[in-house]
C-alpha cells in the first residue's frame, strides 16, 4: 500500500485540533494537512459528553477561538451550543472535508534520514490498518481516556437493584422522572450535573468526600452584551476576551499569594447564597488552598439554588456498602436511591494512546520532557497541546498552534526540515500537571515531565507565554534544527 503523506498530521478533530488546522490554514494556505479523528464527529469532549447540564466551565470568549468571535447570549454555555460553535468553525475555514473519521492512530515511527513520521492507524469502521506520513506531526488528543470514565468499585454495588450511571457515557434512554438520585462526587461534573437532574428527578443528593471551592459566575458578560450594541462582533470580541484573562490571571494570583483572603471570599459567598445557619464549613469549606484543584464555577450560582429550595441536598460523607435500595454511608445514614450517578472523574491517556518511535527506538512518555509544555525532548517535528489548568485550554491552544506555525516558517526560510528539543541537564522532574486532583495523581505518571526552569518548567500563566511563544526567539540552546539525512545523535544531545 502506498502510504498518503502530508506536510502536518493533527490527531484529533476537538477544540485543539480543529483550531490548531483553522491556524494552520490561515497562516500557511500552500501547505497540505489532515486530521485523523478516532470517533465519527467533530467535537473531541464536547462531543463525547452528553450529560445533563453539560456546560463550559470556562467563559467561551477565551475558550472559543481568537478568530472565531463567540456571539451566543451565554458566556458559560451548554454543550450543544459549543458543538455547533467547532462545527461552523470548520466549516467556514474548509477544515471539515479534510478530517479522516473514525481513524485511531495507534503508533507513529520518525526517520531521521527522510525526515518524515510514519503514523499506522486502525480504520474503526473496517478494521484495517491504513498508513499516512507526514513531516510535523501534531497531537491534539487532550489527556483524558474517552472510551471510559473512572469508576470506583464499590462494596455491595452488585446488589444494588437500581441503576449506575457514569456521566461520561449517559444513556439516552434513562428517564429520571420521578427518581430519587444519588450524584457521587465533587468536581465539576457533579456540580453541573447536580442543578439540571433537579428539575428532572424527585430529589437529588450529592454525595461527596470533601468539597470543592465554588465560583458563583453569571452565564453572562455584561461587557460582551453592551460592546454587542454598539461594535461589531470582531472588535467586541478581543475586548472582552482581554478583560477576561487578566481577570482569570488576577485571580489564580490572588489565589496563591493570598490563599486565606480567596478561602474565605468563597465561603462567605457561599454562606450568603444558603440559607441561614447551613453548616457551610462541613459542605462547602475544602481542606486544601485555591487552585490546588481547579475551582468550580456555578453559573447564575445555580447549585447553591437548588440546595436552598430544597430540590437537592449535598452530604459530606464516605461510602460504606451498597444496599439493594441505596448506599449506606460511614456515619450508618442510608440514603435511598433509584439511580447512582458516579461523577468519580476521569481517566488520563497519553497522546490519545498512541506510541513513540525514533529512529527505531521506542520513546518512554514519562522519561521525556515537554519543551515549553508543547515538544518533547529527543522527538522531532512533534507538539502536543496540553491547555492551561488554571484558565481556559484554548488559550494555551492557540498559542501552540500559533507557534507551530512560526516553526514552520522558520524551517521553510533556514533551508532545514527538523526541529527537535535537546534534552534539558539531569535534575528535578516534576509532574506536567501540578494540581492535586483525584484524576490527576492517579496518572500523571503517564504523562510526560517538566523541568525546573524555563522553557522546561511550565509557568501557567498566559500572559507570560504569550510574550515567549508569540514574541520570543524560536533558536535558543534547548532546540537544535537539522537537514533530514542529517547523523542522529544521541536523545541525551538530541
Amino acid at each position: 500500500m502506498t502510504p498518503d503523506h502530508v506536510d502536518v498530521l493533527i490527531v484529533g478533530a476537538g477544540l485543539s485540533g480543529i483550531g490548531a488546522a483553522c491556524h494552520l490554514r490561515r497562516r500557511h494556505p500552500g501547505r497540505t494537512y489532515a486530521l485523523v479523528e478516532a470517533r465519527d464527529a467533530i467535537g473531541g469532549t464536547w462531543d463525547l459528553f452528553r450529560y445533563p447540564g453539560v456546560r463550559s466551565d470556562s467563559d467561551m470568549f477565551t475558550l472559543g477561538y481568537s478568530f472565531a468571535p463567540w456571539t451566543a447570549p451565554k458566556s458559560l454555555a451548554d454543550g450543544a451550543t459549543i458543538r455547533e460553535y467547532l462545527r461552523r468553525t470548520a466549516d467556514e475555514h474548509d477544515v471539515t472535508r479534510h478530517i479522516r473519521f473514525r481513524h485511531r492512530v495507534q503508533r507513529a515511527e520518525w526517520d531521521s534520514q527522510r525526515g518524515r513520521w510514519t503514523v499506522h492507524v486502525r480504520r474503526e469502521d473496517t478494521a484495517e490498518t491504513v498508513v499516512l506520513t507526514c513531516s510535523f506531526l501534531y497531537a491534539c488528543t487532550g489527556y483524558y481516556r474517552y472510551e471510559a470514565g473512572h469508576t470506583p468499585h464499590f462494596a455491595g454495588q452488585e446488589r444494588f437493584t437500581g441503576r449506575i450511571v457514569h456521566p461520561q457515557h449517559w444513556p439516552a434512554d434513562l428517564d429520571l422522572t420521578d427518581r430519587r438520585v444519588v450524584v457521587i462526587g465533587s468536581g465539576a461534573t457533579a456540580v453541573t450535573l447536580v442543578p439540571a437532574l433537579a428539575r428532572q428527578a424527585a430529589r437529588v443528593t450529592m454525595l461527596q468526600r470533601s468539597p470543592t471551592y465554588l465560583l458563583a459566575l453569571s452565564s453572562r458578560d455584561r461587557l460582551a452584551d453592551a460592546l454587542r450594541r454598539l461594535l461589531p462582533a470582531r472588535l467586541a470580541h478581543p475586548i472582552v476576551r482581554g478583560k477576561n484573562v487578566l481577570l482569570a490571571a488576577a485571580n489564580y494570583q490572588l489565589s496563591r499569594r493570598a490563599p486565606g483572603l480567596v478561602r474565605g471570599l468563597l465561603r462567605r459567598d457561599a454562606a450568603r447564597r444558603l440559607p441561614a445557619g447551613y453548616d457551610v464549613e462541613r459542605h462547602f469549606t475544602p481542606r486544601y488552598d485555591p487552585w490546588d484543584q481547579r475551582l468550580c464555577v456555578v453559573p447564575d450560582g445555580d447549585l447553591f439554588t437548588v440546595v436552598s429550595d430544597g430540590r437537592a441536598e449535598v452530604v459530606t460523607d464516605t461510602v460504606d456498602a451498597f444496599t439493594t435500595g441505596g448506599i449506606r454511608l460511614a456515619s450508618g445514614r442510608e440514603l435511598p436511591a433509584d439511580v447512582v450517578v458516579t461523577a468519580t472523574g476521569l481517566d488520563l491517556l497519553a497522546l490519545g494512546g498512541m506510541t513513540l518511535r525514533v529512529d527505531g527506538v521506542d520513546v518512554d512518555l514519562p522519561e521525556t520532557v515537554a519543551y515549553k509544555g508543547m515538544m518533547l525532548s529527543g522527538v522531532p517535528n512533534f507538539a502536543m497541546t496540553i491547555g492551561y489548568t488554571n484558565a481556559s485550554w484554548t488559550l494555551k491552544a492557540d498559542l501552540v498552534a500559533r507557534y507551530v506555525c512560526r516553526l514552520l516558517r522558520h524551517l521553510d526560510r533556514t533551508g532545514t526540515q527538523i526541529v527537535t528539543p535537546v534534552a534539558p541537564p539531569p535534575g528535578p522532574r516534576p509532574p506536567l500537571i501540578g494540581l492535586t486532583s483525584g484524576y490527576v495523581r492517579r496518572g500523571v505518571g503517564r504523562l510526560p515531565r517538566m523541568g525546573t526552569r524555563g522553557p522546561w518548567r511550565l509557568p501557567q500563566n498566559y500572559l507570560r507565554d504569550l510574550l515567549s511563544m508569540r514574541y520570543g526567539r524560536l533558536t535558543d540552546a534547548n532546540v537544535r534544527f537539522d537537514r533530514a539525512g542529517s547523523p542522529r545523535r544521541s536523545p541525551v544531545d538530541a
